[in-house]
């Protein structure tokens, strides 16, 4: 098994190794170690310019260790700050760890956060409502549907940089329907921050309005719109006219392939969290879709190093 507590000799032997260039997963293999285990080393105890010194990634290390070796006890300030994120932000246990861990204060680990909303659930408590998977975690059909959409372009042709999620302005655009097919929730999410824009589509589907919609919700970051991905819905038929609107590459994922649009899925998720499956959007105003588009917008992300989509997308865009 490789060894993923780094000591103060590999410390050193990172440092050494970075100052001759050498990759990080050759410095992993010397190490005997994975390489995640060294991105996050570097990460973690990096200075502030960027530089890896193992005499600083060490003091840091130990710092952490003294501050957080004190505070392994569950504490009513770590029990209400729990509490409060759950309820009132509906933070994963694994967000309001990383939270924590970003701004210093001390936290139990997710697992005993998990512990904790069992336990509660199992007293009659209500915590575990507010969990997106309920504590429950379910396998989900791929699904879709393939129509006659003219002058589509695939995504086999989009840029391979999208890929790479190293820009911000490469978008996923998606329709969330409502009971019996009625009414529907229009979500563009950015591929790289996760940055959420909602609305809520008064007359369902229909392609023209859908288009309209988009192009006036992505016009504010138009200048930063470089590509729309979509699946194969026939309420995208208008994408030539968001391309053209918003001068940006429209690209059609393959049919039932919905990794392909893997933010969008996630994203999705997250959204049934406040609007649930088959509910009647006729429940939900447009005031309070902008709430929902606002707290998942607010909530630390682990890709994003426990940042929030908004801090890191306003920030990209400045």
């Amino acid at each position: 098994m490789k060894n993923k507590q780094l000591t103060s000799v590999q410390r050193n032997q990172i440092e050494v190794l970075l100052q001759t260039k050498t990759p990080i997963n050759k410095v992993a293999q010397l190490l005997d170690t994975d390489k995640s285990s060294i991105y996050r080393e570097i990460n973690r105890n990096k200075r502030k310019r960027g530089s890896y010194s193992a005499i600083f990634a060490q003091e840091l290390c130990t710092e952490r260790k003294d501050r957080f070796g004190r505070a392994r006890k569950f504490t009513p300030e770590m029990k209400k700050l729990i509490v409060e994120k759950l309820t009132k932000e509906q933070w994963s246990p694994e967000q309001i760890v990383g939270f924590a861990d970003l701004n210093n204060i001390p936290m139990v680990s997710h697992e005993w956060i998990y512990q904790f909303i069992r336990q509660d659930k199992r007293d009659d408590g209500l915590l575990w409502t507010h969990t997106r998977h309920k504590l429950k975690h379910r396998k989900r059909p791929v699904s879709g549907k393939q129509v006659n959409i003219k002058n589509k372009v695939s995504i086999e042709l989009r840029p391979a940089i999208v890929d790479t999620q190293e820009r911000c302005g490469d978008w996923e655009i998606d329709t969330i329907i409502g009971e019996n097919q009625k009414g529907a929730i229009l979500t563009i999410a950015e591929r790289k921050t996760g940055f959420l824009l909602m609305e809520k589509m008064e007359f369902g589907k229909q392609a023209e309005s859908l288009a309209k919609a988009a192009i006036r919700m992505l016009f504010a970051y138009r200048d930063t719109v470089h590509t729309i991905t979509s699946d194969n819905g026939s309420e995208f038929a208008q994408h030539e006219l968001i391309s053209k609107k918003l001068k940006a590459g429209f690209y059609f994922a393959h049919p039932y392939s919905s990794w392909e649009r893997g933010l969008n899925e996630y994203t999705n998720k997250l959204i049934r969290q406040y609007i649930i499956k088959g509910s009647n959007f006729d429940l939900y105003d447009s005031e309070y879709i902008k709430l929902v588009q606002n707290k998942i917008n607010r909530r630390p992300r682990e890709k994003l190093k426990f940042q929030t989509p908004s801090k890191i997308f306003f920030a990209a865009l400045n």
